[in-house]
């Protein structure tokens, strides 16, 4: 049976093909320039072969938007089955994907007469926009309608958090969250950072000097925030699936995880994060 609602999110989510597929997730491709050619997110590469095309030339490596057409596309699939439309898109302060997906939205409901189209600001990124996404998708397999299942993204949304451990600080100055001496004093110094996720943006919360530091704060920060309730997690990384593997499996065992999956950074947030990232997204249940 057709859901009332649709669910369209960005590729930022960086929700597995598996979970698009079973929650009928549509998704809008961000897109990326290397070696002179034009790339759709998740669409034309996976990330793993992005990530190689970045060592090898990441001069040449650069990012990009959604266009305005794959934004329509993506609604218009959802809108010629009938649906109303939820779009879960990534953090406005982040891209003007936001813009361009409300811009979209206004388009197709001119174009369906009796679609209803609803843009959320995610105020995040990566799996915790994931994670509000199918927290969305959910409700609306329940049959839900476009107001009760913008409810429940808003209320995963007022929940998820995200802390990430960067393996290297050469390429995080690129989010102008640090200035670039600053990057190669850390590097020389061989500091990892830490990030966080507060306001729509991302945050700098502090530096460890090793990989299994960095794992460690990851896990004390979900101990100290989940305080023993079930939860949904996601763990992300960078080039980096042992190590993420490692991390899920210990997630696994010690916390209730109501949801527990493993992805990879879209390449697009890759490229400011480097290789070797590895990141926990994820919200306690009510």
């Amino acid at each position: 049976m057709r859901n009332a609602v649709a669910v369209i999110t960005d590729s930022i989510a960086c929700i597995p093909r598996d979970l698009l597929e079973r929650f009928h997730i549509g998704v809008i491709p961000l897109n990326f320039y290397a070696n002179g050619r034009v790339y759709k997110d998740g669409i034309d590469v996976t990330p793993s072969e992005a990530y190689k095309l970045f060592l090898e030339d990441p001069d040449t490596f650069k990012t990009s938007g959604a266009s305005p057409a794959d934004c329509e596309e993506a609604y218009r699939l959802a809108a010629r089955q009938g649906t109303d439309i939820l779009a879960v898109i990534l953090s406005s302060k982040l891209s003007a994907i936001y813009s361009t997906a409300e811009d979209a939205g206004v388009h197709i409901q001119a174009e369906f007469p009796g679609i209803s189209v609803t843009v959320l600001d995610s105020r995040t990124a990566a799996a915790a926009e994931g994670l509000v996404a199918l927290a969305a998708a959910r409700v609306a397999q329940a049959g839900k309608s476009l107001p009760e299942v913008t409810a429940a993204a808003e209320r995963a949304r007022d929940r998820v958090q995200i802390m990430a451990y960067m393996d290297t600080v050469r390429y995080v100055y690129r989010s102008g969250r640090i200035p670039h001496i600053a990057s190669i004093a850390g590097s020389v110094l061989k500091i990892r950072p830490l990030f966080t996720f507060s306001g729509g943006m991302p945050r700098f919360v502090g530096a460890v000097r090793s990989k299994p530091a960095g794992i460690e704060r990851l896990l004390a920060d979900l101990r100290e925030k989940v305080n023993g309730r079930p939860v949904h997690v996601a763990v992300m990384h960078v080039y980096a699936e042992d190590d993420a593997i490692r991390l899920k499996d210990r997630v696994a065992e010690e916390f209730q995880c109501a949801e527990l999956w493993l992805t990879e950074f879209s390449p697009l947030m890759g490229y400011a994060c480097g290789t070797g990232t590895l990141a926990v997204a994820f919200y306690p249940e009510e």
